[in-house]
């Protein structure tokens, strides 16, 4: 029995650690990603459970915005946290996903404000909006993240001489 143990458990192991690995992204920003998808989700269901409206192009906006944003969401988790990744330029991967979330950030919260002075003030139409406001914030805070990285790598990239009036030195060819 104890020699069976042993051929299965590494099988069993590597089945879903081998499809699936998070540890990609540092612990913030998979926290990020995950409540990016949980928020647009959950927006996307409360608005789909609106049944009328009086001023109908909030929320069919809102609607597109909030799926758009949760397919979105999923399919960058999916390229990070598979084989996916392996396979794929990640210089691509990362500026792909500062881009799509910038605007995905942006075009959320501008769905959110048009949805929050045209919705008809039920339950489901306020949740969805709070659900919008709440996912745009994590977008941007996000893309927030990834912007501070990306300047604290581009300035360790380009060291400046300088010297004491402020100007750049050039070497002397001479």
């Amino acid at each position: 029995a104890m020699e069976n143990g042993a051929v299965y458990r590494p099988t069993t192991e590597s089945g879903l650690s081998a499809y699936f690995s998070p540890g990609r992204l540092p612990w913030q920003q998979r926290a990020l990603k995950g409540l990016q998808l949980l928020l647009s989700l959950l927006a996307f269901v409360c608005e789909e459970v609106v049944s009328q409206c009086t001023m109908c192009g909030g929320l069919y906006f809102f609607e597109f915005v909030s799926c758009s944003a949760f397919l979105l969401s999923l399919l960058i988790l999916i390229v990070y946290c598979t084989p996916v990744y392996d396979h794929v330029d990640a210089e691509k991967v990362k500026s792909s996903d500062f881009y799509i979330t910038l605007g995905t950030g942006i075009v959320f919260l501008l769905a959110s404000i048009i949805f929050a002075t045209t919705h008809d003030r039920t339950s489901a139409e306020l949740a969805a909006v709070v659900f919008g406001f709440l996912a745009s914030i994590m977008f941007l805070v996000d893309f927030s993240i990834m912007a501070y990285a990306k300047g604290q790598k581009d300035q360790l990239r380009k060291p400046e001489v300088t010297t004491r009036a402020g100007t750049l030195t050039e070497p002397l060819n001479g």
